[in-house]
């Protein structure tokens, strides 16, 4: 772990039984994990095992067919059915394709979210959004529009949205995806000095096991439906589960 405990501000998840079903096909087989507060956990898994689906019933985009999830100690449909003023903390994600809206400029984007949540002061907006944006090192480009910016650019912008509300969880869905590897390596720091220097939590959806274990205190094997491993990146060498030896073989061939 980057820092004590006691400079962490982050908040625990965790899910226990989870079953999310499709077209009477279970995508989610009874997953359990608990995610401790401060930590940086990934989720590594195949294309179309459900790591995208996990992600969308812990921000509550979904609901679960069967099992428990709970943030911070409070169960999901309280906290979401409790009013933003109200809420003990705040949980972004950072989508895929970063989200932002096309006709909006950087900065309307980034403080998107502040309006959602009742702000009205518009200096103070500007502020949070020049502060958050300068984090991500992305400093002038308040006026210009997600056409204008690089696919690296744009995954950045949706990082300070995130930021912007100061939230003690943050989940990631392939944060990386279509970047290069220097760019894949920049978002990657990105995200552990977040980690390093705010304490919050963050859950990493990614199908690059380099990245997990660049960044990563936990990587979650997501297999078949359920958990199949969990490992700190020192234990991954002697992951026992036959697709994490399969990812470290192909990671080691793409090295």
């Amino acid at each position: 772990m980057a820092e004590p405990a006691e400079k962490r501000r982050g908040i625990g998840v965790e899910l226990t039984g989870l079953r999310k079903i499709y077209n009477g096909q279970a995508v989610l087989r009874g997953v359990d994990l608990v995610v401790e507060a401060g930590e940086l956990l990934a989720i590594v898994g195949q294309s179309g095992t459900g790591k995208s689906v996990l992600l969308r019933q812990i921000i509550g985009l979904e609901h679960p067919d069967a099992g428990r999830i709970t943030v911070g100690g409070i169960e999901l449909a309280r906290y979401r059915a409790t009013p933003p003023e109200e809420k003990p903390f705040r949980v972004a994600m950072v989508f895929q394709n970063a989200a932002l809206l096309a006709s909006l400029t950087v900065a309307e984007n980034v403080g998107l979210r502040l309006r959602e949540r009742g702000h009205q002061n518009a200096a103070e907006i500007a502020a949070i959004t020049r502060r958050v944006l300068e984090q991500v090192e992305l400093a002038g480009t308040e006026t210009k529009l997600p056409s204008e910016l690089s696919g690296g650019m744009r995954k950045r912008v949706a990082i300070a949205r995130a930021l912007a509300i100061d939230p003690e969880l943050i989940l990631y869905d392939e944060p990386t995806a279509d970047l290069d590897p220097i760019l894949t390596e920049q978002i990657g720091q990105l995200i552990a000095r977040i980690r390093d220097a705010r304490g919050t939590t963050q859950i990493v959806v990614t199908h690059n096991l380099s990245l997990a274990r660049a960044i990563a205190d936990r990587i979650a094997v997501l297999a078949e439906g359920r958990i199949a491993e969990c490992v700190t990146p020192a234990e991954l060498p002697h992951a026992r589960h036959p697709l994490t030896r399969e990812f470290l073989r192909a990671s080691a061939l793409e090295a």
